[in-house]
């Protein structure tokens, strides 16, 4: 009896503290501030930080987080459970379609790494524009290539990637629209009327300081120039792509064996992945949420690799015993976050010496053929490390990487503050949590006003 069922009740992951932790990192509380001005302005057409236009990005994260406020969810919820929902829908949405394109083992598979890979997890918990789009553009994708028949829904899927993050998904989408000659009008044609009538109505209200900012800055300067300050080596996203897929890096091993593509359908997304992966490396700006949409594409191609193994338990086990790290990113986490990581003190935590003992449960259940059974071990033991980390991190990243637990300390004194030297990740949370920008300090404020900066990479108060 098949056991793919049970890779539902992972998805419950998705959705459980998701305000554990304040807004991480500059885009986060950002992004919620446009979507919080959507919600109390009405107007969803122009995007407004602090009260002025704001053309960085395209409008569905913050619509969504428009419609979590007009929802009355709190804060955190409001931004980050329609992406923790639209991560949830598109991997059933990607175990069916691959159930009924391959077969439900292998679609148990690949779901169930993509599931539980790192980068697919912290990208459907962080309210961003990577994953709505990634979602979008991946499900047009495997409509293409498997259920032409749909093009008007892909082509409407695409539109909807593109109001996500711009026009990278049309790059991405064109060797396979070069392939699906007959459906490529239908596609485009459904494209362009999800996608088309904000980009007009944004430049009609805005001119041409619109076009200027989302396309010629955004788009074709962050591909040519360095101005960003993005810019990475071209090996960049090899280690992004090996981390993100963790705990089934070991899997990557594969990749290299001939028999891996033996399916014709697996080479034409391993094609396609290095389309993308090459794509995104000539580009001089380089962030690792930049190729979250290749990941479903590789799980799949993983999930095959892993099918054409003759002997699985090495595999799979490997797999486990990775996770025996877990406790140890754990704790280094806020660190890592705050200093980067290669200021971060390491210490080893034993506790993750419990992962050898699932590892060892796993090589058995696979060496006795319970493949389903020794996959889902890994696939829940990850889970159940991701739910550990949720729980023993967010109360130390609340505290040392967002400005939240500060905020709640300090009400009184950031409403009526101003900041000296305080970087822009946490000025952008306080602007947040303030409800409104919080000044810099200059030379003419009172010495009574409270004075924001940083000592010893914390936020503190200075009279």
């Amino acid at each position: 009896m098949s056991r793919s069922w049970l890779i539902f009740p992972l998805l419950l992951l998705y959705l459980l503290h998701l305000g554990g932790v304040g807004f991480l990192g500059p885009d986060e509380p950002r992004y919620a501030s446009i979507g919080r001005h959507m919600a109390q302005s009405g107007d969803w057409i122009t995007p407004r930080l602090d009260s002025q236009p704001w053309f960085e990005k395209p409008p569905l994260t913050y619509w969504l987080t428009t419609l979590g406020n007009l929802a009355g969810l709190p804060d955190e919820w409001a931004a980050r459970l329609p992406e923790a929902l639209i991560s949830a829908a598109f991997l059933v949405f990607f175990y069916l379609t691959l159930a009924r394109e391959f077969s439900p083992q292998m679609a148990l598979s690949a779901a169930a790494i993509l599931a539980t890979s790192a980068g697919w997890l912290a990208y459907s918990f962080a309210a961003l524009t990577d994953l709505p789009m990634a979602a979008a553009l991946s499900a047009a994708l495997l409509i293409l290539l498997f259920d032409a028949r749909r093009a008007a829904v892909a082509g409407a899927l695409l539109g909807v990637a593109i109001l996500g993050k711009g026009f990278v998904p049309v790059v991405l989408i064109a060797p396979v629209l070069l392939i699906a000659k007959k459906k490529r009008i239908v596609t485009l044609a459904s494209t362009a009327i999800v996608a088309a009538p904000w980009f007009i109505l944004c430049w009609l209200r805005n001119g041409s300081a619109f076009w200027d900012d989302f396309f010629w800055k955004q788009h074709v300067a962050r591909f040519l120039t360095p101005s960003l300050e993005h810019v990475q080596p071209f090996w960049f996203y090899i280690p992004v792509l090996l981390a993100g897929v963790f705990p089934w890096t070991p899997l990557t091993a594969l990749l290299v064996r001939r028999q891996t593509y033996s399916d014709r359908r697996v080479r034409l997304l391993a094609v396609w992945v290095l389309f993308g992966l090459l794509f995104f490396s000539f580009a001089r700006n380089k962030l690792p949420g930049y190729l979250l949409p290749l990941f479903p594409a590789v799980a799949i191609i993983l999930a095959g690799a892993l099918e054409e193994v003759s002997v699985k338990q090495w595999w799979l086990a490997a797999c486990a015993l990775l996770l025996v790290g877990l406790p140890t990113v754990t704790g280094i986490l806020p660190d890592a976050l705050l200093a980067g990581l290669s200021r971060s003190h390491v210490a080893f935590a034993p506790g993750g010496l419990v992962f050898v003992l699932v590892a060892a449960v796993v090589w058995r259940l696979a060496w006795k053929q319970k493949t389903e059974a020794a996959l889902l071990s890994v696939a829940l033991a990850a889970g159940l490390g991701a739910l550990y980390l949720k729980y023993a991190a967010f109360h130390a990243l609340d505290e040392m990487v967002s400005v939240r637990g500060f905020w709640r300390t300090h009400q009184s004194e950031v409403s009526a503050g101003c900041v000296d030297g305080v970087s822009r990740t946490w000025q952008y949370g306080l602007n947040y949590y303030a409800g409104h920008q919080v000044p810099a300090c200059n030379a003419d404020d009172d010495a009574s006003r409270p004075r924001i900066s940083t000592r010893d990479r914390q936020l503190e108060i200075r009279r």
